[in-house]
């Protein structure tokens, strides 16, 4: 069994800011981290490859991580950005797939939780930049709030030829801080057959100090019940997964989580639906 990290970052903060972090809750992330951190904890915890996720929506970051991938076995793949909304989105897909390591490029993403539009997946520039990245063979990485998941649904639906990843479960409301509509939008995402999920960011959505896997167990429940183990997928999101705790922590918990399903099942989270849907 191979296992693979669907979902971690890198940044050096000499080379460019990462500007969400700000505030004091995020302060433990204002600090480099790179691979050679990542590399003897993945190690200790039996994860034998990742897939590297953009961080912010700026054109340089994903040739250097295709060029990092292209060099260092521990990344499988890289989800990247680019503008989807710029008429040539077609080019800027190939000119990234010719970059060194582009190989490499397995997915796409933007921040849309960070778009006040919570239609703004359905603009019609973005619904091109969409068609692109399916006509390049490549997944499209959701990371969004709840209250986006209806036009995810909608994009989804529209666009079949496409498969379609959401990140940390669209942020189910492990605090209860909103109206829980998440349960019930999760499940109409996942009865699109192009539409799979990552049991990723859970453990800094519940209570970073006081979470456990039983806190996280009902939403992990949902997920299982709504896409199956065959469209689920573990990731660390290391290292915001740091602020709850040690990476260590979190595959232990995520394995957890999943102790009761069989055998087959629990490769297909830990490995194999990132190797399926990711080609990697």
């Amino acid at each position: 069994m191979t296992t693979i990290d669907a979902h971690q970052h890198v940044w050096d903060l000499s080379v460019r800011d990462q500007d969400w972090i700000t505030g004091p809750e995020l302060a433990p992330l204002r600090r480099d981290f790179t691979l050679d951190d990542l590399r003897p904890q993945a190690a200790a915890a039996d994860v034998d490859a990742t897939v590297l996720v953009q961080t912010i929506c700026v054109p340089e970051e994903t040739p250097e991580f295709l060029a990092l991938a292209a060099r260092d076995p521990l990344v499988a793949g890289v989800v990247g950005w680019t503008d989807l909304t710029s008429p040539a989105v077609a080019d800027a897909l190939a000119e990234l797939r010719a970059q060194p390591g582009g190989d490499h490029l397995v997915g796409i993403r933007h921040q849309v939780q960070g778009e006040a539009d919570p239609d703004w997946l359905l603009r019609p520039d973005m619904g091109r930049g969409l068609s692109a990245v399916a006509s390049a063979g490549l997944a499209y990485d959701l990371v969004l709030r709840p209250e986006q998941l209806p036009s995810a649904v909608v994009a989804a639906r529209a666009r079949p030829q496409l498969t379609f990843v959401l990140d940390h479960l669209g942020k189910p409301p492990v605090r209860p801080r909103r109206p829980d509509t998440w349960a019930a939008e999760l499940r109409t995402l996942a009865r699109l057959p192009n539409t799979v999920a990552k049991l990723s960011g859970l453990f800094t959505e519940a209570d970073r100090y006081a979470w456990s896997p039983d806190r996280l167990r009902p939403f992990v429940a949902v997920a299982l019940e709504a896409f199956g183990p065959e469209r689920l997928m573990f990731g660390s999101d290391w290292p915001v997964c740091t602020l709850a705790g040690e990476y260590a922590q979190v595959v232990s918990a995520s394995r957890e989580l999943v102790a009761d399903l069989s055998q087959d099942e629990r490769t297909a989270v830990f490995g194999g639906t990132a190797a399926r849907v990711y080609g990697v």
